[in-house]
């Protein structure tokens, strides 16, 4: 292909997007989410209306929100696809800051495109322009920069000729994967240029699978051969590498159980012999039991955040090492960690052949199953010979049991903040594939928007979205555009009047009950929501449950429409899951306060002093 083609810069952007494809031959950018603005409405607007369905635009309500659905959407499609997310400069733009922090601590690509100032400064300080006294070149656009992977801002046309691949290389890269914000000057996107044609032809961009390095695998081997009691932490990186097959084989092969962190979980099905269920702070028994006594914790795609390991306290053998397979040098070698850098489905095979006929020594099986019985007993409903006393109100486990009891094989539960996420981490009993959970930044505010995306990228799952009232209050309004383009998914809405999670929080830690729920906020009325009549109000069909009877049936009932569902469950704040969990380090203030600091004062530094940690 010879020859030039001129386009003005936002409709040269758009088409290049249209023919970057995936192995699968799908594009690896499905569309682009906007919200018009007089930074980004004449020359991205004009661009996505004259692509058409080449790359399809949608409108939401939101900018946070619609990232939220693109991030979810990533996930759901294991890295493999993504989506656009376009704004006008000024709050627009900056509405996205938050989203494109949470991509990047999930390491999950989005490619952000908000508007910035004018290239040529003429009309400045144009409507809504930060202005930076001290350096001319700074937009509000340079907040993306410590919260993306990789940032560039197009002041000329051409500069698409090299800012588009860096993108794209870095969204496709599973060593590097996450956001990108291109922050493109709306003078510029409105300005022509002669493309050279051939910038234009279709690029298959493949996932690369990086093979680890020999040595490493020898000594990660022999480091296992050696070990007495052996564990896995199976993280996100499992799921995106497709080695969930793998891991259960090399579990099984090698006599090694594992355990699932909020992103690896779900990777394999609750009912595996081998799988011990979450570590840490929201962690099973069994599989804390297990974290207690292993001398080799090995690590497979998982960065070892602070929830999995108990702020490390989880991990208290005297003898303990660690090994962390990774994609990233960065993530391997946290901790004092023994590095084995490459793909986790590549690298699985590489150990597994070193390792031969090994098998690891006899762990407790009975802890599992003793698990799995407490886990029946704290979300039995009221009424069974199994449940816990009965309470006025449902507690939390108790919710999730009863949306267990009607999941099917195809459920995906879904969540990112409050109570719900450590509750069904430690509860859940997830089917393969059936737990997404956005736990990296734990954003407010994530569930409506993540269940539509989910949704959007799979829509053979039966997708069941858990919300607190809290959350459900911060962002909601991306309901409205899932009615509008009839995604149906199931939100379980539990209203315990206020911030429940936090609430406990504040009380663990030694604090008054204060400004978390609203009956201890400086309030004149203590509200009465209605959110029923709110979510009818965008289109949901939305009804309240008077009890878990109730809700298990009107669960089932949704999956016959075509249209979200809205199911409210009033909830006790007050009581935890019941079961499993670890000590978690948030700092209690040294010294002044009543007894009841001293007594929470005297209880960190206790588990502080057990702090097992490498850096």
């Amino acid at each position: 292909m010879t020859g030039t083609v001129r386009l003005t810069a936002a409709q040269a952007m758009m088409r290049w997007l249209s023919v970057q494809m995936t192995e699968e031959g799908t594009r690896f950018i499905e569309g682009v989410w906007a919200i018009f603005g007089h930074g980004n409405v004449a020359g991205i607007g004009e661009a996505l209306h004259g692509i058409g369905d080449a790359l399809p635009t949608w409108r939401g309500q939101n900018e946070q929100t619609m990232a939220h659905a693109a991030i979810a959407f990533a996930k759901t499609r294991k890295r493999r696809q993504a989506q656009a997310v376009t704004s006008s400069i000024g709050p627009g733009a900056t509405n996205m800051v938050t989203a494109a922090a949470l991509a990047h601590v999930n390491r999950l690509p989005v490619l952000f495109l908000p508007g910035d100032v004018f290239a040529s400064r003429r009309p400045d300080p144009v409507l809504q322009q930060i202005e930076d006294f001290d350096d001319g070149t700074v937009s509000a656009n340079d907040c993306f920069r410590p919260v993306v992977r990789y940032f560039d801002r197009i002041a000329r046309p051409e500069h698409l000729l090299t800012c588009l691949p860096r993108a794209l290389s870095v969204m496709t890269d599973p060593a590097n994967s996450g956001p990108v914000c291109l922050a493109f000057c709306q003078d510029v996107q409105a300005e022509a240029f002669d493309y050279p044609q051939d910038f234009f032809a279709p690029k298959v961009w493949r996932i690369r699978r990086p093979e680890p390095d020999p040595r490493e695998v020898a000594e990660v081997a022999a480091m296992i051969r050696n070990a007495k009691a052996p564990v896995i932490v199976a993280g996100g990186g499992v799921i995106y590498s497709g080695a969930e097959a793998d891991l259960a084989a090399f579990a099984k092969a090698h006599n090694i159980p594992f355990v699932e962190t909020q992103a690896g979980k779900g990777a394999n099905g609750w009912d595996d012999p081998m799988n011990f269920g979450s570590p840490g702070v929201t962690g099973s028994a069994c599989g804390n039991a297990l974290g207690q006594r292993a001398d080799l914790v090995i690590g497979i795609g998982t960065r070892f955040q602070d929830f999995t390991t108990g702020s490390w306290t989880v991990f208290q053998n005297p003898d303990r090492r660690l090994v962390s397979v990774n994609l990233h040098g960065y993530d391997a070698t946290k901790h004092g960690a023994m590095p084995c850098v490459g793909d986790a489905k590549v690298t699985l095979a590489r150990l597994s052949a070193a390792l031969g006929p090994h098998r690891a020594p006899a762990f407790d099986e009975a802890s599992r199953r003793d698990w799995h019985a407490t886990v029946a007993r704290v979300t039995a409903a009221p009424g069974d010979t199994n449940a816990l006393p009965t309470n006025a109100l449902p507690t939390d486990a108790q919710v999730i049991g009863a949306v267990q009891r009607v999941a099917t094989k195809d459920t995906v539960a879904m969540c990112a903040a409050g109570t719900m996420p450590g509750a069904l981490q430690v509860l859940w009993q997830a089917a393969a594939g059936g737990y997404h959970m956005e736990y990296g930044y734990s954003c407010m505010g994530y569930e409506v928007a993540g269940a539509m995306g989910i949704k959007l990228a799979d829509p053979s799952k039966d997708v069941i979205c858990f919300v607190g009232d809290g959350s459900y209050m911060m962002a909601n309004s991306e309901l409205a555009t899932a009615v509008m383009r009839r995604v149906p998914f199931t939100v379980v809405l539990t209203d315990n009047r206020g911030y429940g999670c936090i609430n406990r929080l504040q009380i663990e830690c030694g604090g008054a009950e204060f400004n978390n729920l609203y009956r201890d906020s400086n309030v004149e009325v203590q509200p009465e929501i209605d959110f029923v009549a709110h979510a009818r109000a965008m289109g949901a069909h939305a009804e309240k449950a008077a009890n878990l009877a109730e809700l298990e049936a009107k669960i089932a009932a949704a999956r016959a429409r075509d249209i979200p569902s809205v199911i409210v469950i009033d909830t006790d704040p007050v009581p935890g899951t019941g079961a499993g969990g670890h000590w978690w380090d948030v700092a209690v203030p040294e010294v002044g306060g009543p007894e009841r600091l001293e007594a929470a004062r005297r209880k960190y530094r206790a588990h502080a002093a057990r702090q097992n940690v490498v850096n």
